[in-house]
């Protein structure tokens, strides 16, 4: 094989290893822009449901405030009833102080 023949094959042989190049960096671009649709539309979901989850909670922070104002009454009114009222487990104590002592 002269030196023609040989700059003739090693040129056909680079052109098929471009071509082959070519070929594979097309086929990973558009598995990349197909991934970046998806990421693209997975962010919109998410963004969505951040703005709904936002909505919800504006709804719900002032009855968390009123639920707060309400616990403060329950708890004042707890503490004024075990003033009056023992807790049952102290009266049974007591009973049974009583019949250890009869």
């Amino acid at each position: 094989m002269d030196r023609d023949g040989l700059a003739f094959w090693m040129t056909s042989a680079g052109t098929v290893c471009w071509a082959a190049c070519f070929w594979w960096m097309h086929r990973i671009s558009t598995k990349q822009t197909a991934l970046l649709d998806q990421l693209r539309e997975q962010g919109r979901r998410i963004e969505k449901l951040s703005r709904i989850q936002h909505d919800l909670m504006k709804e719900v922070h002032p009855q968390v405030s009123e639920i707060k104002e309400g616990m403060e009454e329950v708890i004042g009114v707890v503490k004024e009833n075990s003033k009056t009222n023992p807790p049952p487990s102290k009266m049974m104590g007591q009973q049974f102080a009583n019949r250890a002592a009869n």
